[in-house]
């Protein structure tokens, strides 16, 4: 269940109710693929950064370990040892990210795993029943996700399917959850948006799913390729059409940018695997841009990445060091980045909240802005 708090103009601040805690929006999810968090991140350090949700990847777990193995297990949140929310993505993403050679019919997806090779047949049923195995809080529909660009008639084809398949998550997700042997019989379902960047498409498709009733709903589709004002008229465009009182989910975006000027137009929920993968990479994110520690002038800094952080690493370690580390490519210099990444993300997050409880969002965005663009110290 979703309750809406405040509002500040378009932004929205809520809470959302799930079987494995309260989620307070807008919120960031961290992204642990194959039920971890890239760069040797625990699930007690997120406890320690502000985390509150962690998304998972259906795709990457039924091909290894096996979604099987995780229901034998008890599930993905005794698995991976967390008991805040879990969001698993439907797989539909990768599908047509990885697959390379892969057959779309009406029935679903035919392509080979990407890891050994072997077929694999991903429809709606199957997308819903290893959600329903891994037993995360919230169940993504599976969709086509298209390509950019996209000629409009194959846009509005694939939309339609998508459509259709939502029919079959939702019946499916229904059946799955009143069998005796599911771990989460309170698993949530959200829809997926889709239209690329036709605006008429867009909006068709958020009034046709906002009329099954589902959990929350999510934009699909951005981020793909198209320019960063695109994306922000396609948010601003479509978003009226969905459910105010149902979380709105920006799917793979973003920078702390995209976050600020999309939190603006009405989103809830994103996850992105930028923090993680730069932070993989030597760069660290701060109020002031983004640093990069391999740098020269930072060997002999023995400053914290971020003065005034309260992150772990910032309390402890200095530049000079986490250089040094990377220098030396030692993995625990990319788990202090990737573990003050995440933390900065989760920490503007609750930034955003209290802005807009208090009514000043439009200011903490432009304040919040105007850092980012100084550069480095």
């Amino acid at each position: 269940m979703y309750k809406l708090l405040a509002k500040d103009g378009r932004a929205k601040r809520g809470e959302f109710h799930t079987v494995h805690g309260v989620i307070q929006t807008p919120v960031f999810m961290n992204v642990g693929t194959a039920a971890a968090i890239k760069g040797a991140v625990s699930t007690q350090d997120l406890q320690g950064i502000k985390t509150q949700v962690e998304l998972s990847n259906t795709y990457h777990l039924h091909v290894r370990p096996g979604d099987e193995v995780i229901k034998k297990l008890g599930g993905l949140h005794k698995f991976m040892v967390w008991d805040k929310p879990i969001l698993t993505d439907s797989g539909g993403f990768q599908v047509f990210s990885l697959a390379g050679l892969r057959k779309i019919k009406e029935e679903g997806v035919y392509f080979n795993s990407h890891v050994d090779g072997r077929k694999i047949f991903m429809g709606p049923e199957e997308s819903m029943r290893i959600q329903s195995n891994l037993a995360s809080t919230i169940a993504m529909a599976f969709d086509e996700c298209p390509p950019h660009p996209a000629e409009r008639s194959y846009m509005q084809d694939s939309v339609d399917r998508t459509t259709r398949w939502l029919i079959r998550c939702k019946e499916e997700l229904n059946r799955l959850n009143s069998l005796p042997d599911t771990i989460n019989k309170n698993q949530m379902l959200f829809g997926i948006n889709q239209g690329g960047t036709y605006k008429d498409i867009r909006i068709e498709h958020a009034k046709k799913i906002s009329e099954f009733d589902l959990n929350g709903y999510a934009l699909g589709g951005l981020a793909v390729g198209e320019s960063h004002a695109e994306m922000y008229y396609i948010i601003e465009e479509t978003v009226p059409y969905l459910p105010l009182e149902k979380p709105t989910y920006l799917m793979g975006v973003g920078t702390p940018e995209n976050i600020l000027e999309s939190v603006e137009r009405g989103i809830d929920f994103f996850d992105c695997v930028y923090p993680a993968r730069n932070g993989r990479h030597g760069h660290a994110y701060t109020n002031h841009g983004k640093m990069n520690l391999m740098n020269a002038k930072y060997e002999l800094d023995d400053a914290p990445i971020e003065r005034g952080c309260g992150c772990p690493v910032c309390k402890y370690y200095s530049r000079a060091y986490i250089r040094h580390l990377l220098k030396a490519k030692e993995m625990l210099g990319l788990r202090l980045l990737v573990t003050h990444n995440l933390y900065f993300y989760n920490n503007m997050m609750e930034e955003i909240r209290a802005a807009i409880e208090e009514q000043r969002y439009a200011e903490y965005k432009k304040n919040k802005l105007n850092g980012f663009a100084q550069g480095e110290e």
